[in-house]
């Protein structure tokens, strides 16, 4: 699978951020010492991003006209936004695994958050304009994913997340929104098994499989741990690769950096090996 990958995505930080360039520079070096190809993208373009979002909400990112206390205001984040977007654009054209940052998942049509300023899967999966399906393993809810999708009939969105976690979503499901919200520390078991269940209730009939990869589930993980281990993401990758459909990923969080890339390799060694398994 092609890492989408750009260095810019490095150079803003706010000290004491928990979503800082650390966790996605050591992603970067572990997969670049596997031999993953890594391709840059373009930042995406303003027809990208109205296919999403409101012309006001990009207006406010491009010129800083926001404020959210887990968004800072950074020198030049519409570009960094940008290029996360477009990344994502990228891994959808290119079955690829996108890694920049920041983040999008809780970005909704007109609004930014919980370190999002663009939706940056939520931006691929319209501009394909396939019938998707939406798979959201990072540990919290992507409740600006639902709130762009809910009720389109050309997406089912699935998300596994921590319960009474921010921001607070996602008890439910609702329409073409399958939640499944979890105890703190579940682990491997009853995760992977939760997962399965959430792929038979999505049903069939996709044209492809968007992921919105997190890996703030790991057990030692501050924000939202499910108490997975590394080895855990190779199951996840292995039942996901398992629906045959034609792939591609988004990062999300994360917030230890030592294990970013391990899990990543998990994740994708899974991902191979669970799509090209005889049978389901």
């Amino acid at each position: 699978m092609d890492i989408i990958f750009s260095e810019r995505c490095l150079e803003y930080h706010a000290v004491g951020h928990p979503e800082g360039p650390a966790r996605v520079r050591m992603l970067h070096h572990y997969l670049s010492r596997l031999g993953y190809p890594f391709e840059a993208p373009l930042p995406a373009t303003d027809e990208d991003l109205l296919s999403v979002h409101t012309p006001e909400h990009v207006r406010r990112v491009g010129t800083g006209e926001f404020h959210d206390p887990d968004c800072p205001v950074y020198p030049n984040i519409d570009l960094y936004a940008r290029l996360a977007a477009g990344g994502a654009v990228l891994a959808q054209r290119r079955r690829g695994f996108s890694i920049l940052r920041p983040p999008g998942h809780h970005a909704g049509a007109s609004y930014l958050g919980g370190f999002c300023y663009y939706n940056n899967i939520a931006v691929a999966v319209r501009r394909s304009g396939r019938r998707t399906l939406i798979v959201d393993i990072d540990g919290h809810h992507g409740n600006g994913t639902e709130a762009i999708f809910y009720g389109d009939p050309n997406v089912t969105y699935v998300s596994l997340h921590r319960i009474y976690n921010y921001p607070g979503t996602g008890h439910e499901s609702r329409g073409n929104c399958l939640n499944y919200p979890l105890p703190p520390r579940c682990g491997k078991t009853l995760y992977v098994e939760t997962l399965e269940r959430a792929l038979h209730e999505a049903g069939g009939g996709f044209g492809e499989l968007a992921i919105s990869v997190g890996f703030d589930t790991y057990r030692e993980d501050p924000l939202a741990s499910l108490g997975l281990d590394v080895e855990a993401y190779y199951d996840v990758g292995y039942v996901l690769g398992d629906t045959k459909l034609p792939t591609f990923c988004v990062l999300e969080g994360g917030y230890i950096p030592e294990i970013m890339g391990p899990a990543a390799e998990a994740l994708l060694q899974g991902l191979q090996e669970g799509s090209s398994a005889s049978g389901r």
